[in-house]
């Protein structure tokens, strides 16, 4: 055994180097950051499911296509290749990297933020360095301690005299960490484990989806005094809910509807700033009352006196040259098919700040025609009470009439000049509008056009008779449209269908009134 044991020793070392050569060769060795964007394109989609309501000012509900250009220096070998500044809404299982020359071979994303809280959170039941500082003295003292709680509502320590809340010893007081954690990031982060058989620098494409983004439309119509013609403005608000900015991006918006998965909430990064709460320990008699301190330099009149001594006026005529005119604004962007989507593609470059908002130009005419009409319906549940008419701006989404484009849906505000002061009419909310559909701006309720709708006796088990009045308070004569939803019996000819209902138009005199009588079947027939 004596004899034996010299040979196996050496055996048994190189058996027990053996898994720890293996591990070392089958990881990376290198970790290669990019944080430099050579080139980004953003293409917007609207929320799925918001309408034409308001962006989520928290998190915008839509979404966003990024693709990134960047330059990287790859070693040989495998290596974890970090892309910092991505998007804070990426959705890893859609990130697609193009131009590395032997592929991804592993994706993770990198959500949690370095920040205040970041690291507090990072360090949750670990030990730091509470360093304080004596206010009269100077004196630093440091000492260990353990994060016990936190971030969330504060920091609660454990040190060698008991538990105590950061910030609330009434002295100058901070955190030492060790080491920065390997998992934060200054900055949301995708990493991909690649490979290269030599040392190369290329230029790679990340494509990815990302959630925190949105768009609308809003529309500013001027009424002419006429009240024949309007002067409209559409502009595209654009919302960037994530921590990352993209500078002098290529900016395209979608409109439509387009069916998208759901996909899981994903975490949100730690946010950067960490609040600290403290608990009351005296009450407001404890101190006197806090005196300013005197200003030196005697009265104010006195002051004054030296202010006017000490300023000596000097000058000469001097006529700046007038400021060269501005470059006239780049065109509104045209709408392109995408299928059955609308694709606008945005003529110059745009920054798109972290957590903010944007608004661009779509589209600017004058002129478009518009009918002011005065809506209701006519219902068996209208009751007796007279009813106030919807005010309605139409408009004809053709070239003729002084539009025939393509409208995303949105808001529109209304205005109308008086007396030369520019006045709100209303606003309204719209959806998307192909080229040749009607386009109607239902802006406030009018209380000078009215309706009533009563039940008549006598119409046995077949026919329920109605009456109808509308009257016309105004100084002009008022078209008026009602939707019936009722099964008239034998309607006009002149009346049209829309849907489940009729379309009834007719003109109402100044200060007058139309009466009518309807036939409704109920016999189910």
């Amino acid at each position: 055994m004596r004899a034996v044991a010299p040979l196996l020793a050496p055996l048994l070392l190189a058996a027990l180097a053996l898994p720890a050569q293996a591990q070392e060769q089958a990881q990376p060795g290198a970790v290669i950051t990019s944080s430099g964007i050579e080139d980004v394109a953003v293409t917007v989609y609207r929320a799925p499911g918001r309408g034409s309501g308001a962006i989520n000012p928290r998190w915008p509900r839509g979404f966003a296509f990024i693709t990134e250009t960047r330059r990287v220096t790859l070693p040989a070998g495998l290596s974890t290749l970090r892309f910092e500044g991505v998007a804070e809404g990426l959705l890893p299982e859609t990130a697609v990297v193009s131009g590395l020359p032997n592929g991804v071979i592993e994706k993770n994303r990198d959500a949690r933020l370095l920040s205040p809280a970041g690291l507090v959170d990072a360090y949750l039941k670990r030990r730091v360095t509470l360093q304080r500082t004596n206010r009269e003295t100077g004196a630093v003292r440091e000492q260990e301690a353990v994060i016990q709680a936190g971030p969330n509502g504060g920091v609660l320590l454990e040190t060698d005299q008991g538990y105590e809340a950061l910030g609330c010893s009434g002295l100058p007081e901070r955190m030492i960490y060790p080491r920065a954690p390997a998992d934060l990031s200054a900055k949301p982060t995708l990493s991909v484990l690649v490979e290269s058989d030599a040392p190369r620098s290329v230029t790679v494409q990340l494509l990815y989806l990302a959630e925190g983004f949105d768009w609308a439309a809003h529309y500013v119509a001027d009424r002419a005094s006429d009240g024949e013609t309007l002067a409209l403005q559409g502009w595209i608000t654009l919302a960037n809910g994530g921590v990352t900015s993209f500078d002098q991006a290529q900016l395209n918006v979608i409109a439509g509807r387009l069916n998208k998965q759901y996909s899981p909430p994903l975490p949100r990064s730690t946010p950067g700033a960490l609040h600290l709460q403290c608990w009351p320990m005296d009450i407001t008699s404890t101190h006197p009352l806090w005196e300013l301190p005197a200003v030196e330099g005697g009265a104010p009149e006195a002051m004054a006196d030296m202010a006017r001594e000490n300023i000596v006026v000097t000058g000469s005529r001097f006529i700046a040259p007038a400021p060269p005119a501005p470059p006239p604004p780049p065109p509104p962007p045209a709408a392109e098919d995408l299928g059955d989507l609308k694709f606008y593609r945005i003529p110059f470059r745009v920054d798109v700040a972290a957590q903010g908002q944007k608004q661009i130009a779509l589209l600017a005419r004058e002129g478009v025609a518009v009918e002011p009409l005065y809506v209701g319906t006519l219902s068996a549940h209208n009751g007796d009470a007279p009813l106030a008419a919807t005010i309605r701006l139409r408009m004809q989404n053709r070239e003729e009439d002084g539009l025939g484009l393509p409208l995303p849906g949105g808001s529109a505000a209304v205005f109308e000049t008086v007396g030369g002061q520019r006045l709100l009419l209303g606003e309204a909310e719209i959806g998307d509008k192909a080229k040749g559909e009607r386009v109607d701006y239902d802006i406030g309720a009018s209380p000078a056009v009215r309706y009533r709708l009563r039940e008549r006796p006598g119409g046995g088990t077949k026919y329920r008779h109605w009456q109808v009045e509308i009257t016309n308070a105004r100084p002009v004569d008022a078209d008026v449209e009602m939707l019936v939803s009722m099964r008239i019996h034998r309607a006009p000819r002149n009346w049209e269908r829309r849907g489940n209902a009729w379309v009834w138009g007719l003109r109402v005199p100044a200060h007058g009134k139309i009466e009518a009588e309807l036939r409704e079947r109920i016999d189910g027939r």
